[in-house]
């Protein structure tokens, strides 16, 4: 039986490996680890020359880019919305993130927020290669993780049913959505 351990790294493309080291370094203090070049494709033999390379975002958490200079530019995809794919990382809480959020500001990355999500809150700012980035601290309670676990099978199923939002865990956002009206 697979038993995953934690996620090792994971992998975005870059349009400049170091430009993406130095704004990752600079904007989010993560340590450079390693950088690994071939000019073929280890797993297919490919003649495809690419930089990739390795940040340590904390906790044995690797978050790994290339660049592939013979690829065609890199984009997004126009059929999804900016905010949905999104790398998040944690911090420690509320102080850590507010002042992440001024640091990163002092840089002269746009942020928003503070987001509150009912067990978390959340920054958001984008990276130099357009990936949206999140900041964010868990005060759910245990208790409430507890919920959201129990309710989470009959959510999906509602939702693979009807693909509409389920009310099971409305509470999250219910204050942010009343204060619009």
């Amino acid at each position: 039986m697979i038993q995953i351990q934690q996620i090792h790294h994971v992998a975005y493309r870059c349009r400049d490996a170091k430009e993406t080291v130095e704004w990752y370094q600079d904007k989010l203090n993560m340590a450079f680890l390693v950088a690994i070049a071939e000019d073929r494709v280890p797993s297919t033999k490919a003649p495809d020359p690419y930089m990739h390379l390795f940040l340590d975002a904390g906790n044995g958490n690797i978050l790994a880019f290339f660049e592939l200079p013979n690829s065609p530019e890199m984009g997004r995809d126009p059929n999804t919305p900016e905010w949905v794919q999104h790398i998040a990382f944690r911090v420690a809480d509320e102080a850590a993130l507010l002042a992440a959020k001024a640091e990163l500001e002092s840089k002269g990355v746009e942020v928003i927020g503070p987001t509150e999500h009912g067990i978390i809150r959340s920054i958001y700012f984008f990276d130099p290669n357009g990936h949206r980035l999140e900041l964010t601290y868990v005060k759910g309670t245990p208790e409430q993780m507890r919920q959201l676990k129990e309710v989470a099978p009959a959510m999906i199923e509602e939702w693979s049913k009807t693909k509409r939002a389920p009310k099971h865990a409305a509470w999250l956002h219910e204050e942010e959505f009343k204060a619009l009206g």
